[in-house]
Formats: C-alpha cells, structure tokens, sequence
C-alpha cells in the first residue's frame, strides 16, 4: 500500500510539472526607436548627439513598460525585451519593469531579435516604421537607409524581417506599434495582428502627435490583446532555402 502512495504521489508530482510547463508564456519584445510617440527627426530625437534623446529614451522605456504590462495582463510568466534602435543602448534600464531581463549592446546573430526561439509564445515590435521608400511614412527606412530588401521575391520592411526569423522559431508577431502607415504595412505582410497608431504621420519628417500616455494605453491595451490572440495568429513563414535580395541605393 506504501509503494502505491507512493507512485500515486510521484504522478501528482509529475502532472504538476508537466501543467507548470504546459502554463509557462514566454513574450519577446523588440523595440526600435523611430516609431516611438512623438519621434518625428533621427537628428534631433533618435540619435544619441541629438538634443530631445534622452527625453526620448526614456519615452522609448516608457512605451516598451506599457508593452510589458500588457503582456503579463494576458498571462505572461516570463518576458524578454531586445533594444534593437541603433547602437542597442537606448532603453533606460533603472526606468525599464524590474520583470523582464534585457538584450543589449551588439553584435548579435539574430540581429533585432537576439533571444527569440521556440519556448517563446509571442512576439511584439514596439517603435517600428515603414519600409524604405514607403511614401507619406514617418522616417521610412531598412536597416540601413540605404537598402530596400526582398525574401523569396517579396519586398518586406525590417517588421518583416525580423517575423521571418520569429517564424523560423514557429513564432507568430501579436503586436504592432509606429505611425498609421506602418502599422497597416505591417498588417498587410503579417495578417491580422493588433496594432497601436501611435502617430499619424504627414510626410517623412512630419505628423501628428498623440499624449505620450494615450499611446502607452494603446500599446497596453493592443499586447494584451495579440497575446491572448497568439493562437488565431499564424507566424510569418519563408520557404527554405530563403532567397536573399538586397537593392542598394547608392
């Protein structure tokens, strides 16, 4: 009888595990810096020498923590977040959710998704932008500004991109947030996925502007959302063996 209470306890032991697991959310966040609220200037707001950065560095933090809280209001259980603007060190890690841990600084094999693989659920892009050469877009660029990108013959912005490499992973993008251009590229490349408006643009320099906090809730509210849709949400597949096209502009 012993040896049976035993047993019967050991296999409570192991389904509790096996549940524990089987509940375990891991959310990956990658944030660039261009489609943060308020961005509207590389010059004056995304570079490190320009006069409004750390202002909005920590608007950047801001919007990445906003994007934490959604995740864990859907049933996150562990999140990690990739600063992909620049030089990788724009997030102010005393600002940043004491939750989550933080990649940071280069070089990195994944590029703007270092850290993303299989145990992950879901993938957000926080402060992203439209493709090279999108018109009307706010700061429209891949990677470099100097390139426009295909894979297997179809043009795709750095959002694209990088969901490629999520779904290489088996992992589908929920979220998206950057002007109203961007967002709706993204949407036509990826489906369905929630996104977060949180600037309207006008012209490559020019939009117009919502209350930091607003587009925090935006952006709260819009990841809650796509997490708890992950299971509706296809990740972005490319077909191996991948074809790379690269066009220059100078």
């Amino acid at each position: 009888m012993k040896k049976i209470i035993c047993l019967l306890a050991l296999s409570l032991m192991a389904a509790s595990i096996t549940g524990a697991q089987d509940r375990q959310l891991k959310v990956f966040i990658s944030a660039d810096m261009e489609g943060i609220g308020g961005v509207t200037s590389y010059k004056v707001q995304a570079s490190s020498s320009g006069r409004e950065y750390e202002k909005f560095r920590r608007l950047m933090t801001q919007e990445v923590n906003a994007a934490i809280e959604g995740a864990f209001d859907a049933g996150a259980t562990e999140v990690l977040v990739g600063d992909a603007h620049a030089d990788r060190q724009n997030i102010d890690v005393e600002l940043l959710d004491k939750r989550v841990r933080l990649v940071r600084g280069l070089p990195r094999p994944l590029g703007m998704m270092q850290g993303v693989d299989a145990s992950y659920g879901a993938v957000v892009f926080i402060g992203y932008h439209a493709s090279e050469g999108t018109p009307g877009a706010l700061l429209p660029h891949t990677f470099n500004g100097r390139m426009r990108i295909k894979l297997n013959g179809i043009p795709v912005p750095e959002a694209g991109f990088n969901a490629a490499l999520a779904g290489d992973f088996n992992v589908p993008v929920v979220f998206f947030s950057g002007d109203q251009i961007s967002c709706e590229e993204a949407q036509g490349l990826l489906g369905p996925i929630e996104t977060g408006a949180v600037k309207q643009a006008i012209g490559y320099y020019s939009g117009i502007m919502i209350h930091p906090v607003e587009a925090q809730r935006l952006i709260r509210e819009g990841v809650k959302r796509g997490v708890e849709r992950r299971g509706e949400l296809k990740p972005y597949k490319v077909a191996h063996p991948v074809k790379l096209e690269i066009e220059f502009k100078d």
